[in-house]
């Protein structure tokens, strides 16, 4: 594994902070992988961006790294922009490309993409602001409520009830409500489009398992241990990821309790999902099964999964036989090697 050049130290910048609502995971990752750098490999820069987007470094000023590692969850980060930014400065990074940036970051082009490769997923519709709010925002506009009407009446007749309801572009849980009637609808709406001008509802798997499987590789991909978490509240929403501790965090099982054939499709049907989003580097692919039936669908993918002390993503690794600091090593190498 190359991790010098000369025998000196690689550069290494840590991109982190960003414009998104997920600032503050951001934080605590870019945290987490700052301390883990080998500090004989490497020497590390953090390079900060403001929630207004300032940066703490000219950007022309990556061309002179050996590699960046971004470390910038959500939109302006996460989604390809900046990806399409470090190729153009010529400097190597780890993780996806654009592409792959903005199929993992936009879950409704996700689910599309998933389904055109015949892979399952949940039944859902997309909701765009102007169809549900009145361009004044006015709540007793008669045409804005016969739309939201016709939207629950059309959820009640595809998708039935509970639903889940997403900003498209956003991870970490934010913005996210489950809906278990109609009348729930208005609030996890007005919440959604806080955060997006584009909303997933899907339809809730019942008796769902959550499932997490870390993918890692540029075309050569492997699957770690599959882990499963047990949220104590109604899902694993923000809080629950980030906020919440002693009695109210979730339990997280690895490896997750599953029978080897259901582990073998599920760890197959990671790599395949990554593979047909065209994400290099690494990600994280997150499923949902039914705990009676056994029927598995595919959540979401983060292309740039958590790096906190808590997070899945190094969790899953650090079971399947890396160190935290070696899996660091190794995603450097990898987006030292796609670059070449």
């Amino acid at each position: 594994m190359t991790t010098s050049i000369d025998n000196r130290k690689l550069k290494i910048a840590v991109l982190y902070g960003g414009q998104s609502g997920e600032h503050e995971v951001s934080l605590m990752s870019a945290a987490s992988v700052m301390e883990e750098l080998d500090d004989a490999k490497y020497d590390v820069v953090p390079v900060f961006i403001s929630r207004e987007g300032q940066w703490s470094v000219p950007m022309e000023s990556l061309r002179t790294f050996d590699a960046v590692f971004p470390v910038l969850h959500g939109p302006m980060g996460e989604d390809g922009t900046v990806q399409g930014l470090l190729m153009l400065l010529g400097v190597p990074f780890v993780g996806a490309g654009v592409v792959g940036s903005a199929v993992g970051m936009d879950k409704a082009i996700f689910k599309d993409v998933m389904r055109a490769h015949h892979l399952p997923v949940a039944d859902s519709h997309v909701i765009l602001r102007h169809e549900w709010q009145a361009p004044d925002h006015d709540a007793d506009d008669v045409d804005q409520l016969l739309r939201r009407r016709e939207i629950a009446d059309r959820i009640t007749q595809t998708l039935g009830w509970p639903v889940f309801v997403k900003p498209a572009n956003m991870g970490s849980s934010v913005g996210i409500s489950k809906c278990k009637v109609p009348d729930d609808l208005p609030a996890a709406m007005d919440e959604a489009l806080k955060w997006d001008r584009k909303i997933l509802i899907e339809a809730a798997v019942l008796k769902a398992r959550e499932l997490e499987v870390s993918v890692l590789g540029n075309d050569v991909l492997q699957a770690s241990v599959i882990g499963e978490v047990r949220p104590r509240r109604e899902f694993y929403d923000y809080a629950a990821k980030y906020l919440v501790k002693g009695d109210e965090e979730s339990e997280l099982i690895i490896p997750a309790e599953l029978t080897d054939e259901q582990a073998k499709t599920i760890r197959a049907l990671a790599v395949e999902v990554a593979r047909v989003a065209d994400v290099r580097g690494m990600t994280r692919v997150d499923f949902l099964m039914n705990a009676e039936t056994g029927e598995i669908v595919i959540n979401e993918i983060n292309t740039i999964p958590g790096f906190t002390s808590i997070s899945m993503y190094p969790k899953l690794w650090l079971q399947t036989g890396f160190t935290y600091s070696g899996l660091l090593d190794r995603l450097i190498e990898l987006a030292r090697e796609k670059q070449r």
